[in-house]
Parts: C-alpha cells; structure tokens; sequence
C-alpha cells in the first residue's frame, strides 16, 4: 500500500490486516510509522518497504521485494498523495514546482505503481483476480479542495481509474 503510513494509509492497513490480508506499509518519508504501524498490526507478515512513488525504479524494486517476502499481490492500494493549501484564486502562490510535485505524486505515482505491481496483480489467485484501489477525493468532482492542482490532479486520478479499468479487465479490476 503506498502512502501506508498516512492518515487514511493506516486505517486502510489496519483493515486489510484485520480481513486477513499480509500488508506492505510502503512509505516514501515516514520510515519510523511505517515500520511501528506494520509492527502493531494483527496477523502478518507484514512489512514497512520504502517506496517514494515518484520514483518508478523503487517501485520496482518494492514489486520485488513483495513477490519475495509474500509471495505475490492481490491487491494494490494506491493511497500516496500530497497537496498544500493554496486559495484558488492565488494563482501566483501555485507554483510550477508545486503543480508538478502534485501531479508527479498523485497521478504519475499510481500510474507507476500500477506499472510495477501489474505482473504480481494479473498472478492473484483470489476470487475476481487483483485488485487496484486509486484513493481520490470530492474535489474530483467539486472543483474545491486544498488547490486548484489538487482538484485536476484527482479529477486526472478519476479518468486514469477507468481507462487502467478497462486495460487491465478482466483479470484486474481498478477501482477509486
């Protein structure tokens, strides 16, 4: 799961633990969480493994290190993002390296972690095959969020889930 040790990351982890599921707590910054909340949860094995999801070489490298601690994966949760409050209307203060880090994150990053899982994904042997589950917002569809990046960058989250949707069906289903 990247962004696993993240506010909603840990509830998610925490739930997939509880249905019984081995969880991976892929963190970019937060090594300390990741690794107490993958020590606290119930059941196992579980694992803290560093993933920045900008970074399509560690993704890989996490997709390796899944297949050999766990055995495959049934299911991927992309729930890695970042947003900084910038009001709509200020322009100036959005930045282009923050329109891009947004981006780089929340789109790019679940796209490549798609990318990297996809071979462990299509070898599920649960009912239905893998599983990906894009973590979006409101904002999608409300236009208002912490900024206007934020907002294009889970309505981009939104249409990547379908078209990853239909270009991974039927042995993957991609969900937000």
């Amino acid at each position: 799961m990247t962004g696993g040790a993240g506010g909603i990351g840990t509830a998610t982890c925490r739930a997939l633990a509880g249905a019984g599921f081995g969880v991976v707590v892929a963190y970019g910054r937060s090594r300390e969480r990741a690794e107490a909340l993958a020590g606290e949860l119930q059941g196992g094995p579980h694992h803290a493994l560093a993933a920045d999801v900008t970074d399509s070489a560690a993704l890989a490298r996490m997709a390796r290190d899944v297949e050999r601690e766990l055995g495959g994966c049934d299911v991927l949760v992309n729930a890695a993002g970042t947003t900084r409050f910038v009001p709509h209307e200020d322009l100036d203060a959005l930045d282009d390296d923050l329109i891009d880090t947004i981006l780089r994150t929340n789109v790019r990053g679940a796209i490549a972690a798609v990318r990297a899982f996809r071979a462990l994904l299509d070898r599920s042997v649960r009912a239905g095959g893998g599983v990906v589950v894009n973590l979006s917002s409101i904002a999608a569809v409300t236009a208002n969020g912490s900024n206007v990046a934020y907002c294009a960058s889970k309505a981009a989250l939104d249409n990547v889930t379908r078209s990853l949707a239909r270009a991974l069906a039927p042995r993957i289903r991609v969900v937000s």
